[in-house]
């Protein structure tokens, strides 16, 4: 047997024992090979054919998608920290705020307490409503009135803003909460997605040079058989949607990005992973939007196909795990997957979910 065969079959051996990496029903998940025929002599056939191949490439498939699952919910986790993280500044800032407000009032309350205290427990106003002048008893009169208005005002705004200090410091403390539950989210994401990508590394690893560029090539004949299959089905015959400003702006940005490595929660701009991109060549083109393919497909507006322009995200798969720039004639740009770079693909070389509209 030859050692490519021989490291071949290693391969196809450690896919069936990283199957547990991948949960029960995952989508691409791959089937199990079915037993290699014997040779005349009874001895097993050679393995290394396409068809073992084909099983190592649905497997790295089905493991780099769910580190794509697992990175945007690192990614979800991660800009909802940086929210929460805001929410509680600005609670800090009314927190001192209120402080400071309540400091005043207690002083103002403590001089209106000494007051009393000189005049023996009778307040000036009253000493002037013992005068014997009617009129300046009628203006005292007015005068206590509102010493009594302003006095009870003082009490209420002092029992107010010791409600809000109670309230803002509440909030202040479930926002930690959050962040803390967001925070260990965010790890068990970080580790699945360490976790998967190591798995699919270690099978690639364990491939010849030669075998692993053949399963490059079937790779790359995947997606042009899907794509050359969705244009065939006249899908862009319709198509003459123009690109706003906005677009024009977006796509400029992302293909200057091409080439730059893929890199899972990376938004620039050094690296991105599919969503940084899309999301920040929005925000490059004065359009910021959700940072995560799944929330882009949630909140943005949805569109027909046949409406699509460059600039239009495509979204990619059952759950909405991975998104593309279109940039018109059947194209995207995206960033892949780890070990690839930002490039150009075939928009219908993966299974589409449907098309978003950033600037509708």
């Amino acid at each position: 047997m030859s050692k490519r065969s021989t490291t071949t079959m290693a391969a196809v051996a450690l896919v069936c024992a990283l199957t547990v990496l991948t949960a029960p029903g995952a989508a691409y998940a791959a089937p199990t090979p079915p037993p290699s025929p014997s040779g005349p002599s009874g001895t097993p056939a050679t393995p290394g054919g396409t068809k073992d191949l084909e099983a190592v490439r649905a497997k790295i498939d089905g493991l780099y998608h769910d580190a794509a699952v697992a990175t945007d919910a690192y990614n979800a986790a991660e800009e909802k920290a940086d929210k929460q993280s805001v929410e509680i500044v600005h609670l800090a800032q009314k927190i001192a705020a209120g402080q400071q407000r309540l400091e005043r009032l207690e002083k103002n309350a403590g001089a209106a307490a000494r007051e009393q205290y000189r005049t023996g427990g009778i307040p000036r106003e009253a000493q002037f409503m013992l005068s014997g002048d009617p009129q300046q008893f009628l203006d005292n009169a007015g005068r206590a009135y509102q010493g009594q208005q302003a006095t009870k005002n003082l009490v209420s705004q002092l029992t107010r803003t010791q409600k809000d200090l109670a309230d803002y410091a509440a909030d202040a403390s479930a926002k930690w909460k959050e962040l803390e539950e967001g925070r260990k989210k965010k790890a068990a994401a970080q580790k699945k997605i360490e976790k998967q990508i190591k798995a699919a590394q270690k099978i690639e690893s364990r491939l010849e040079k030669e075998e692993r560029e053949r399963l490059r090539k079937l790779e790359e004949e995947a997606e042009q058989k899907a794509q050359t299959a969705w244009l065939s089905s006249g899908v862009l015959k319709e198509i003459n949607g123009r690109a706003t400003k906005a677009g024009k702006a977006a796509v400029r940005f992302a293909t200057a990005q091409i080439g730059k490595p893929y890199v899972w929660g990376a938004e620039g701009p050094k690296s991105y992973d599919c969503s940084g991109l899309t999301s920040q060549a929005w925000a490059a083109a004065g359009r910021p939007i959700p940072r995560t393919s799944q929330e882009q497909w949630k909140r943005l507006k949805r569109i027909d196909i046949k409406d699509i322009r460059p600039g239009d995200l495509i979204i990619y798969h059952d759950d909405a795990s991975h998104v593309g720039m279109y940039v018109g004639d059947g194209a995207i740009i995206h960033a892949p997957r780890p070990g690839r770079s930002v490039t150009v693909a075939g928009a219908g070389s993966m299974a589409i979910l449907g098309v978003v509209r950033p600037d509708a």
